[in-house]
């Protein structure tokens, strides 16, 4: 059996994703793009050339595409990158000591950016405060988790936003959940957004989101509220 299925949904972002792939190191893993089939035009350079890659199609979503390459992965564990997020080399090794402890099911990568900005390093620290505190990584972290468990989960939840720190919570709710596998190894995330938004803006965003999340808000209100900003 494949020990990783790496799962990558994208939707209007094949220049990340091409950036993305350019760099990945698949260290023997089986690799699956989930597109929604609005960016045939723009992804057929990259089919052609990728001969390696698993192409499938799913409804919009990031739940839903997720869902449908870890519904065809054949690896032991599936680890959900986001386009514009990058593994770095040496990631597969954290991935063979979460599968060596029989107590670990899931895990995430240290987030980066890759931004020489100081206000991404506050970022960065804010981000290692709430896994360690919490045990709560979102998936631009790089999510991993045994197949049979998240089969067991049924997978994410077809929620239009917080997909992520919905699974999260149901992993740790499960009876036999064990620690969460923290790796050394970063996932770097592209600061664009961020960039383009306003360091403080989008973070202030995102901390409004999740409170109001865990405060009871659904989250197809939550992504109303996201659009409308």
């Amino acid at each position: 059996m494949v020990l990783v299925t790496i799962v990558i949904p994208v939707y209007r972002d094949s220049e990340a994703l091409a950036r993305t792939l350019s760099l990945l190191d698949g260290g023997g893993a089986e690799l699956i793009v989930v597109s929604t089939g609005e960016d045939a035009g723009s992804l057929a350079p990259l089919r052609l050339t990728r001969s390696d890659i698993v192409w499938i199609q799913a409804p919009r979503g990031r739940a839903r595409q997720m869902n449908a390459g870890a519904a065809i992965a054949r690896g032991r564990w599936l680890l959900f990158l986001h386009a514009d997020t990058r593994l770095s080399p040496g990631w597969r090794s954290a991935i063979v000591a979460a599968d060596r402890d029989p107590h670990v099911s899931a895990g995430c990568f240290r987030f980066a950016l890759d931004s020489r900005s100081p206000f991404a390093r506050l970022l960065e620290l804010g981000v290692r405060l709430r896994v360690r505190l919490f045990a709560l990584p979102y998936g631009d972290q790089a999510l991993f988790v045994k197949r049979e468990v998240f089969e067991a989960l049924r997978g994410y939840s077809d929620l239009p936003i917080m997909e992520d720190v919905d699974l999260v919570r149901r992993l740790r709710a499960r009876p036999s959940a064990g620690p969460l596998f923290r790796a050394s190894y970063p996932a770097i995330t592209s600061a664009r957004r961020w960039e383009r938004d306003g360091w403080v803006g989008r973070t202030a965003r995102h901390l409004a989101l999740i409170v109001l999340y865990f405060c009871g808000v659904a989250p197809e209100r939550l992504i109303r509220l996201d659009r409308a900003r």
